[in-house]
């Protein structure tokens, strides 16, 4: 049985250090937020407008459900333009509609996840997972992001192979 430094049996731990202390960058591109905030108008216009019609035919009880799903978009659209993905040598974090935070220690398996050629407008993501199953995705728009997955991906999978 291996005996990590920790007290517990198992496989050891993972260690990965980012090329710059606590590197951080965006989760998602300037062009997927600007999308995102028309898609936000759109919706709030399309709401403005089917309430104003309902108000005119006497139909506004129906507005409360509207206003609960524009106030959905319009949380996750804030969460959109204010994400910001971290790496450091404890973990990979991301602040999103419910903060995200991953212990590099416990990662078993990760894959970077992109669409080549539209990395301007479609975030990379990191898919990971850990030794339990957890697993987390995580976004950068940044190429210093980006290339810090790429490197953790690869780090992870010659540490995994080789145990």
């Amino acid at each position: 049985m291996n005996h990590t430094p920790l007290g517990y049996m198992g496989p050891p731990p993972f260690k990965f250090l980012p090329r710059a202390a606590g590197a951080e960058g965006p989760a998602f591109s300037v062009p997927f937020k600007i999308l995102a905030t028309l898609i936000v108008l759109a919706c709030v216009a399309a709401f403005v407008q089917t309430w104003l019609a309902g108000r005119a035919s006497g139909v506004a009880l129906a507005g409360g459900w509207f206003i609960a799903g524009l106030l959905l978009v319009v949380y996750t659209w804030f969460c959109i333009l204010r994400s910001i993905t971290r790496i450091d040598a404890q973990g990979l974090h991301q602040s999103w509609v419910w903060d995200k935070h991953m212990e590099l220690q416990e990662l078993a398996y990760g894959k970077l996840i992109r669409v080549r050629g539209l990395d301007w407008l479609i975030a990379p993501r990191l898919y990971v997972r850990t030794l339990m199953g957890k697993f987390a995705v995580f976004y950068a728009a940044s190429p210093e992001m980006v290339a810090e997955f790429e490197r953790l991906v690869s780090e992870l999978k010659a540490f995994r192979s080789m145990r």
